[in-house]
């Protein structure tokens, strides 16, 4: 408890720094036998710890009491500082450390508070507090669940972006209050987004950065102390792409319904829950490439450790040799932009980058010689290491934009339009930003449906951009990193305005998840090594077993064979055949032939807006034709295998027999006019001749 009014220092005077030498133990406060551990860096040549004791005084101001602690000569070791701090009760107690004067925040900090209100122009001057925090909690043998790669479906998330717009708590888009519902934009309000995460398909998330950063932005140039004299820009930055305390969640984004705000156990009980419910979390870390590889290793093994998280996305850095080789995370997912060498054992590293995004962004818009980049983004599954594939980021246009814009939109953010990349890739359809016009609308649908395809068919892992699956549109602005308001809180009213983005959303997931064949352990072969008959994939142009490679093409078809892949069940998977054809004209497809017994049929149609371009499973239709299929302009048709179903034998020998008196009829009818058109053709002439001789002749 606090201490009551008139008692301000009770605790603080009670703390006894211990003689004993520290010794070497992990950065941070670590509870101990009759107090805590206590290890930090600083550089400076006097070095303390500054203790604090707030509390309301008797006239209802705040009063602060200090006290200050020298770390012991004897317990430096570098830059490394350690001290045992003997006490009964840390609750309620802060402190900074003092190097050579100056109060900074520890840098390894567990718990922070002062900057619990996100956005306060205050924090600029408001001194960054560690807690002392020594709480336990119950993890009820909670463990990372450890999904392979290939069985992975992540969707990205922002903890304000996600909750923050009205409309957030419905899955149905309107509004469902609680009498205990979290405050949105809270670690609490991700939670409860869990069954529409379920509902999706979705396995994995991946969360932008939630440890603590400021996120008042300084003048360029300023060092982010918050002790500095330079005044806030005005702007927020949202992203949270800035030097940060690494070891502690963000204090803001706890939520306070329940009192003082505490991120450390609600950080926990969020990851605790979406294990439960058999979700991931794969958390991004940003780093400014300063620190040392000791630094980043410890960071991301303390999230590990302390809070069971699944992966760690490194951004700022590429691959840290150190964390690829680190045997504490040789089953912890790291992502990074790249890595240079593969691992050996456990496939736990992922290559994060844009290569995906920008080879099928222009397939998708139909750019030129693109047909060996289909193959090897489809394709490509390395054995040591996996590849994260989406057409959609943060830094950059929402799948809604990317079909709706060309060029970017930034003036928003107040640099003239300068920020922001300008390399989008993107297709507007005939017309810049939002139209009425019916055929512009439907063909934006369209390529998002041809775009979920080109994803969600292909062997990495893929990455859904929250609100990608209701058409969520950033205006074009494709770098929305200080815009914290509705250009980027997700418009949870879109799932019911574009609820068919959504239904075709999920039926690809499911049907990815169904199917191993599109998400198989190992990188296709393109070979028959099974002898069954088929490669495990092969490609073809407009005639089968024909791939067609020219600078001019812009379609192929693939083919998969299901004997390369089991379900869930054991059994093999189907035979699938995916015509691609991103040209503005249609192309006729040469058809593959099934084995014996098969037939193909239509599981999905880019093209068929009737049908929202999906066949529920059991009432695809069979082809008639099964040789060829005219495949129209910008689609894709996903063909799947079946055996003959036994009305479809009856129907066709029905129709055999139907089709025999008939075409007997028609030879009849037809020799019936031939001989008529004979008689006519007759008595013409008959008429000729008698009109010729004239009217003597002819006896008149």
């Amino acid at each position: 408890m606090k201490p009551g009014i008139g008692e301000i220092g009770v605790k603080i005077e009670k703390l006894i720094m211990s003689e004993e030498e520290p010794g070497y133990f992990q950065p941070g406060v670590t509870k101990t036998e009759g107090g805590v551990y206590i290890c930090t860096e600083a550089a400076g040549e006097e070095v303390s710890l500054a203790v604090y004791e707030q509390e309301q005084g008797p006239d209802g101001e705040e009063k602060e009491k200090r006290r200050v602690f020298p770390f012991p000569k004897g317990s430096r070791m570098g830059r490394m500082r350690c001290m045992k701090l003997l006490g009964e009760d840390f609750s309620g107690l802060t402190y900074a450390v003092l190097s050579d004067g100056k109060e900074m925040p520890d840098t390894f900090g567990r718990s922070f508070t002062g900057h619990g209100t996100w956005g306060e122009l205050s924090h600029v001057d408001t001194p960054l507090r560690s807690r002392f925090e020594l709480e336990s909690f119950d993890w009820e043998g909670d463990r990372p669940l450890q999904i392979p790669y290939e069985d992975m479906i992540l969707y990205r998330i922002h903890t304000r972006g996600l909750t923050m717009r009205a409309g957030s708590k419905g899955a149905d888009g309107k509004e469902e209050e609680a009498e205990n519902g979290a405050e949105p934009g809270t670690f609490r309000a991700i939670a409860e987004k869990i069954p529409y995460f379920k509902e999706l398909g979705i396995t994995s998330l991946e969360l932008m950065p939630p440890n603590e950063f400021e996120e008042v932005m300084l003048p360029d140039g300023a060092d982010g102390n918050p002790y500095g004299v330079d005044r806030p820009t005005g702007k927020l930055n949202y992203w949270g792409y800035t030097p940060g305390m690494l070891f502690a969640p963000k204090e803001s984004y706890a939520s306070g319904a329940c009192g003082e705000k505490n991120p450390v156990r609600e950080f926990k009980e969020l990851v605790k829950e979406l294990h439960q419910n058999g979700l991931e979390l794969v958390i991004e870390l940003y780093f400014t490439g300063k620190e040392s590889a000791a630094v980043i290793s410890e960071a991301v093994r303390f999230w590990v450790r302390e809070y069971h998280v699944d992966g760690v996305h490194l951004v700022g850095i590429a691959g840290c040799p150190a964390l690829r080789d680190d045997p504490w995370l040789s089953e912890t997912k790291l992502f990074a932009a790249f890595w240079e060498e593969e691992t050996p054992g456990r496939r736990h590293l992922a290559e994060y980058n844009d290569g995906f995004l920008i080879d099928m962004r222009r397939l998708l818009k139909g750019d030129e010689d693109q047909m060996n980049s289909l193959i090897f983004r489809n394709r490509r599954n390395p054995k040591g290491y996996g590849v994260i594939n989406y057409m959609a980021n943060t830094n950059g246009f929402t799948l809604m934009d990317a079909v709706t814009y060309e060029m970017k939109h930034n003036e928003q953010n107040g640099e003239n339009n300068q920020d922001g990349s300008s390399w989008n890739y993107t297709w507007n359809c005939g017309v810049e930003g939002p139209s009425r016009k019916k055929k512009v609308a439907a063909m934006r649908r369209k390529q998002i449906r041809n775009a979920l395809l080109m994803l969600f068919l292909s062997q990495g892992t893929p990455l859904l951009l929250s609100g990608d699956e209701f058409g969520f549109s950033k205006g074009g602005n494709n770098n929305s990193y200080c815009q914290d308001n509705e250009t980027s809180w997700l418009d949870w009213g879109l799932l019911k305005t574009n609820r068919d983005i959504f239904e075709f959303t999920k039926q690809v997931i499911a049907f990815r998840k169904k199917h191993p064949v599109f998400h198989m352990a190992q990188e296709p072969k393109v070979m028959d090594y099974l002898a069954c008959g088929h490669p495990d994939v092969s490609y073809h142009g407009v005639k089968a077993w024909c791939p067609e490679f020219e600078n001019f093409r812009r379609q192929l078809g693939i083919m998969y064979c299901g004997e390369y892949a089991k379900k869930a069940d054991n059994t093999p998977d189907d035979y699938f055949f995916t015509a691609y054809n991103m040209h503005w004209e249609p192309h006729e497809f040469a058809l593959p032939k099934l084995p014996k017994g098969m037939k193909w049929h239509l599981a999905f149609n880019t093209d068929d807006r009737e049908r929202n371009g999906i066949y529920e499973e059991g009432e695809e239709p069979c082809l008639e034709q099964q040789k060829q299929f005219l495949v129209p302009a910008r689609t894709i048709v996903v063909f799947i295998g079946l055996k003959e179903r036994a009305e479809e034998n009856r129907g066709e020998k029905r129709g055999k027999k139907e089709k025999q008196p008939a075409d007997k009829e028609k030879k009849r009818a037809k020799k019936d006019q031939e001989k008529k058109a004979k008689e006519k053709d007759g008595k013409k002439k008959s008429e000729k001749k008698a009109s010729a001789k004239g009217p003597e002749q002819s006896g008149e």
